[in-house]
């Protein structure tokens, strides 16, 4: 089992980076393959009592910065730990690249070192959203901001394959994001993917979803375009901030409010619990030619530990070799 990792990439690098690393590779039992400043890396892991023999670290003395523009960042940085991980996943498709670091070049590199599946158009961002249920998958939620029917279709099939071999879901149901439930609403994009989707024997499509019955969890996959997607995520991250904000300020106005907020309290670290991104680790990186995982920019060390298990996870259950095969299956029919 290959597991690259930068180590430099995201808010808390290289510290938060190494320490997650740390804690995968005591609980999985794992080896892990760290892409960064080599004595830096190396100062971390013995700082921390890394276990010996776990780690392998690939030196890349420089770093894709969060400003860094995507596509110059990736031609320009050859030696950045992000370049060296797209160049260690693509001489063994199998393994899986792990990064908290620029998104946008991520998924530049992601084109440009790995390249994509044979037969699939576009590589799709997948991140998890909180819902009153169990969580349900957004794809595509930013890499694409014009797509084609037949993209949402792929990013259905993805997505459905990700959710049952990765998260569990059996059979996963799929809905495709629109304005309104029935079957004639929406733009020409919706339409013609509604009718893609409906014909396509390998998902369980169960039609369009308004925005607001996202959060009521009634399907497992949300398809739509990236442009759509990047909003209905980040919406979602603001009205959750937001919602959180005034609840704190009406519950500290006074001391009866601060006693009713004593005994909430427990009720409300549950809540932020459902709703924390670190419970998943990141989001995938769909339709290349490897495993790509994107942990959150300010991942800590218990997101980047989930990440790694999402990995460990996409490797043990072939998810790369279930969507190739899927493509090869489609172009034979």
């Amino acid at each position: 089992m290959n597991i690259i990792v930068d180590a430099m990439g995201g808010d808390n690098a290289p510290g938060e980076i190494v320490q997650g690393c740390i804690d995968a590779a005591r609980e999985y039992g794992i080896s892990l393959t760290l892409v960064g400043k080599e004595d830096v890396v190396w100062e971390e892991l013995k700082k921390r009592n890394a276990p010996e023999g776990k780690f392998t670290v690939v030196h890349a003395p420089e770093v894709v910065e969060a400003d860094d523009a995507p596509v110059a960042s990736i031609r320009a940085k050859k030696d950045s730990s992000m370049v060296k991980g797209f160049e260690l996943l693509k001489q063994d498709p199998k393994a899986v690249f792990v990064s908290a670091g620029n998104t946008g070049a991520l998924m530049a590199g992601g084109l440009l070192k790995v390249g994509r599946i044979k037969g699939i158009d576009r590589p799709a961002l997948a991140p998890m959203i909180p819902n009153l249920k169990r969580g349900t998958l957004l794809i595509d939620a930013g890499a694409n901001a014009e797509c084609k029917p037949q993209n949402l279709v792929q990013f259905a099939v993805m997505g459905s394959i990700y959710m049952e071999k990765v998260i569990g879901y059996k059979n996963p149901t799929v809905g495709l994001v629109n304005i309104g439930q029935e079957e004639t609403k929406g733009n020409e994009l919706t339409k013609e993917a509604y009718r893609l989707l409906k014909a396509e024997k390998s998902i369980n499509f169960v039609g369009n979803v308004e925005p607001r019955d996202m959060l009521e969890g009634v399907v497992d996959v949300l398809v739509c375009d990236g442009f759509v997607g990047n909003v209905i995520l980040k919406l979602t991250e603001g009205v959750a901030l937001g919602l959180f904000q005034m609840l704190k300020e009406e519950l500290t106005k006074n001391a009866v409010t601060k006693m009713g907020a004593l005994l909430l309290k427990p009720g409300f670290k549950r809540i932020k619990k459902r709703m924390d991104y670190a419970e998943h680790g990141g989001a995938p990186l769909l339709g290349v030619r490897g495993g790509i995982i994107k942990a959150h920019g300010s991942s800590d060390a218990r997101a980047i530990k989930n990440a790694v298990r999402q990995a460990m996870l996409f490797i043990q259950n072939n998810v790369l070799e279930t969507i190739t095969d899927y493509v090869r299956s489609s172009e034979e029919v």
